[in-house]
């Protein structure tokens, strides 16, 4: 007999009772393993318990299975997620659960389907920072002296360099910073031309065409170019604030400015020249926090600016140029040092933003083990993603019948207009760690979100007994 508990909203966890009979045959086969799932992608199998029969007077006696020390057996799986999988507000549902430790794949539906992640393309973005850059990597914002009274402002990438005052990134660089070692090298030499120079990479796709361009107006996004301060916002102070048609422009104003508050001589009526420096004398450096610094500003609050300077720096440090166009496969060859198979997925961007990015949920799963792990490096993701009912941007989630998992799931959440989706790893009630990842596509937001909340705490319920049917 089977026992039907509730788990929030859009569904039910089966559980059997404790009376119901098992068959250890019949358990082992209802475990799907990833490498009979999914054989083109690189899993790991589920362990086989070794079967040993017992010691009866009869020649007929029927063989029991008995783990050995390193392979325990397999647990019953006789807990289903599928009524909170079918839930209408998950639309379109794609979604996949593994068991960190054993690689097992415990539920797939549509999970090997590549689509759009929205932010939880951030996660692939981290990792990929961290495996080009490395975590103590910082980014330079240089100023050369060009001669006769022309000074270059050349960015590095660093959307972090701030105007001073109110900033959404504390510990940033400053253009006062700047603009002091300018005066301290040129004196009483007078400046009347200002270079900003954003050629580290091609600003001609700073803007995707599959970004709405209210994300702009409304203050999600800015124009990716690798000269920028404050994020381009408006309010500097405020992470969601209008972005500018010209952030190189504005960035090249506020440093004008910054020189003449620190007293460089003609600063104030110089001319703002954009184009790429011919100089290689550089008279000021600034540089920005760390990477793994970086990250804890962007993960937590699913910074958009943040995440496409990583992923173009990363770009540009790797050999791919920092177009949006390489992203692709500067993240492929990154990602795949941390012995998964990126093969074949899509990246237009690093925040997610594009509905024609495309990644699998089971890609995301299977490189949420070594988040989840901390290994390789990924330990400074594991630490600053949000934390169900706790922190980020899952503070106000996972309530009413839900809240059973608060606490317990560590995960990037993901919105764009055609999918809201959650992806990381759980510390499941019966102490086994899954990873997964969950994508609502094409529901309306008010009802995706707790669906999938739901969703994720039947996951959580059920533990190491999840069952894919």
């Amino acid at each position: 007999m089977v026992a039907v508990v509730a788990v929030g909203s859009g569904g039910a966890v089966a559980i059997a009772s404790a009376d119901a009979p098992t068959s250890t045959a019949s358990a082992s086969a209802s475990t799907r393993t990833t490498a009979s799932a999914t054989p083109t992608r690189t899993r790991s199998a589920s362990p086989t318990p070794t079967r040993t029969p017992k010691a009866r007077a009869t020649p007929t006696a029927t063989p029991t299975a008995t783990p050995t020390a390193s392979q325990p057996a397999a647990a019953a799986r006789t807990c289903s997620i599928a009524g909170a999988a079918a839930a209408p507000g998950l639309g379109n549902f794609e979604g996949y659960v593994m068991n960190a430790t054993t690689g097992e794949t415990l539920f797939s539906k549509n999970g090997d389907t590549p689509a759009q992640t929205g932010s939880v393309m951030k996660t692939l973005t981290t990792a990929t920072a961290l495996a080009v850059l490395g975590g103590g990597h910082t980014i330079p914002t240089t100023v050369t002296d060009e001669g006769s009274g022309t000074i270059a402002i050349v960015g590095h990438g660093d959307a972090t360099l701030s105007q001073g005052g109110a900033t959404v990134y504390p510990g940033a660089p400053t253009l006062a910073q700047l603009a002091q070692q300018v005066k301290a090298r040129l004196g009483e030499t007078p400046v009347t031309t200002i270079v900003t120079d954003d050629s580290y990479w091609d600003d001609a796709d700073a803007w995707d065409p599959t970004w709405p361009v209210s994300e702009r107006t409304i203050g999600y996004q800015p124009k990716v170019t690798a000269l920028m301060v404050d994020g381009d916002r408006a309010n500097p102070g405020a992470a969601t604030s209008p972005r500018s048609e010209d952030p190189v422009g504005r960035a090249g104003a506020a440093f004008r400015t910054a020189l003449a508050n620190a007293g460089v001589v003609g600063a104030g009526n110089a001319q703002l020249v954009k184009r790429a420096t011919t100089s290689q004398t550089t008279i000021a450096t600034v540089s920005s926090q760390p990477v793994s610094t970086l990250i804890g500003q962007m993960i937590p609050n699913s910074d958009n600016t943040l995440a496409e300077m990583l992923a173009r720096i990363s770009s540009r440090e790797s050999g791919g140029g920092g177009s949006a166009a390489s992203l692709s496969g500067v993240y492929q060859k990154a990602l795949a040092t941390y012995g998964v198979d990126p093969a074949g997925i899509v990246i237009k961007d690093g925040s997610g933003e594009s509905a024609a990015n495309a990644v699998s949920p089971a890609f995301v799963a299977h490189l949420m083990v070594p988040v989840a792990a901390g290994a390789k490096g990924l330990g400074t993701l594991a630490q600053v993603l949000p934390v169900s009912g706790q922190s980020g941007t899952l503070t106000s989630r996972f309530t009413g019948a839900n809240a059973v998992a608060r606490g317990a799931v560590h995960a990037k959440t993901g919105w764009i207009d055609s999918a809201n989706t959650l992806g990381g790893y759980i510390d499941a009630a019966d102490g086994t760690k899954l990873t997964f990842a969950f994508y609502a596509i094409g529901s309306p937001r008010a009802s995706a979100l707790p669906a999938l909340d739901a969703v994720t705490a039947a996951a959580y319920s059920c533990g190491n007994r999840l069952t894919g049917s």
